[in-house]
C-alpha cells in the first residue's frame, strides 16, 4: 500500500495533498536499500564471523580438538624428556664431577624459572589455557636445563684436561672381576649385621666370590698397609693420592708390600674369609679425605651405562651384609 502523506495549509486552515516529487521518491527508495543492504551485511558479519556458519563451527572444533590431542602428546613427549634429563642431571653430579672433586651443580641454579613478567599471560584467554600453559613452561624448563646441563659438561672436559694424572689416580673399577654383576652382595648404607643382628652402617659393597678370586688395584697408588687388622682380617690400604684412599678386606694372603707402587688393574691380593667375615667375599671401601663414600659411583671405567644403572640399583638393596 502507497503511503499518503499531507501539509497543513495556514491560510486555508486544512490539509493539502503532498505528492512528492521523483528525485524525492528516488532518494528514499535509495536510502531503503542502503539501510536494507547495512543490515544484510551486519548480519552476514555476525553470523559467520562471530557465531561461524555450521561448517566452519564444526571445522573449528575438529581443529581444536586435534590441537588438544597433538599438545597432550607434546606434553607426555616432555615428561618422558625430563625425566632423561634428570637421569644425566644425578650421573652429572654423582659421577662425573665425584670424579674429579668438584661440587655438583645446586639445585637453585638447575631448577630456576624466568622471574619479573607473566611469560604466560597471552595464553590465558585460550579456551584450553591450563593445557598451553603447562606444556610451554615444561619446555621452557627443559631448555632450561639442557643450557645449564651443557655448562656442566663443559666444566667437566676442562676438569678431565686438567686432571689426566689425577683420573689415573681415581677408584674406577670393581675391586673382582663381576662383569655380569652376580657378585654383589651388598652396598653401601645401613645394614643388618650379620654376626650381631644389629642395624650399623655397613661403609662399603661387599662382593661374593670364592676363596682365592684375584683382587685388583682399582687405581693407580701406594701400597699404604698389608696386614692383619680386628674386624677386617687381612687388609690391603691404597693411596691413591688427590685425597683418595681404597680398602680391601677379609682376604686370604697378599701380592703386595707397604711402599709398593700399583697400577689400576694389577692383583694386590687374593680372597679369603679371614676377620669378622660370615662367608668368603671381599669388601671394599673407597674414602675420600679419611671419609667413606659410596663405592658404586667409582666404576665408570668397568660398566656401561645400562650396567652402572643396574649395580647402583643392586646395591640399593637392604639384605644382611657378609662382614
Amino acid at each position: 500500500m502507497r503511503n499518503v502523506y499531507y501539509k497543513y495549509n495556514e491560510k486555508t486552515r486544512t490539509y493539502d495533498r503532498v505528492y512528492p516529487s521523483m528525485r524525492n521518491r528516488l532518494l528514499t527508495y535509495l536510502r531503503n536499500a542502503i539501510v536494507f543492504l547495512a543490515l544484510g551485511f551486519v548480519g552476514y558479519f555476525v553470523n559467520v564471523l562471530i557465531l561461524g556458519t555450521p561448517e566452519s563451527t564444526a571445522d573449528l572444533r575438529e581443529e581444536n580438538t586435534n590441537l588438544e590431542a597433538q599438545y597432550r602428546v607434546l606434553s607426555k613427549r616432555l615428561d618422558e624428556s625430563l625425566e632423561v634429563m634428570e637421569d644425566i642431571r644425578q650421573r652429572d653430579d654423582n659421577l662425573y664431577r665425584v670424579m674429579f672433586m668438584a661440587e655438583p651443580v645446586s639445585g637453585d641454579v638447575r631448577n630456576a624459572t624466568y622471574t619479573g613478567t607473566n611469560r604466560y599471560e597471552a595464553f590465558e584467554e585460550l579456551e584450553n589455557a591450563e593445557l598451553v600453559i603447562a606444556t610451554t613452561q615444561k619446555m621452557d624448563m627443559l631448555a632450561r636445563q639442557l643450557y645449564i646441563q651443557s655448562q656442566s659438561f663443559d666444566e667437566v672436559v676442562e676438569y678431565y684436561k686438567n686432571h689426566e694424572d689425577m683420573l689415573s689416580h681415581l677408584p674406577a673399577i670393581q675391586p673382582i672381576t663381576n662383569k655380569d654383576l652376580k657378585r654383589m652382595a651388598s652396598g653401601y648404607g645401613y645394614r643388618i649385621h650379620p654376626i650381631y643382628q644389629t642395624r650399623i652402617f655397613h661403609e662399603g659393597m661387599d662382593f661374593s666370590c670364592d676363596i682365592g678370586t684375584p683382587v685388583y688395584a682399582t687405581a693407580d697408588g701406594i701400597i699404604k698397609k698389608a696386614r692383619w687388622e680386628k674386624g677386617y682380617g687381612y687388609l690391603v690400604t691404597i693411596d691413591h693420592g688427590y685425597g683418595y684412599e681404597t680398602r680391601y678386606a677379609h682376604l686370604k694372603s697378599f701380592k703386595v708390600r707397604a711402599g709398593q707402587k700399583v697400577v689400576r688393574g694389577e692383583i694386590i691380593a687374593l680372597s679369603g674369609n679371614s676377620g669378622q667375615s660370615s662367608g668368603p667375599h671381599v669388601h671394599y671401601e673407597v674414602l675420600q679425605k679419611g671419609r667413606p663414600v659410596n663405592p658404586a659411583n667409582y666404576y665408570f671405567m668397568d660398566l656401561d651405562a645400562e650396567q652402572y644403572d643396574e649395580m647402583i640399583r643392586m646395591a640399593e638393596n637392604h639384605g644382611k651384609v657378609l662382614d
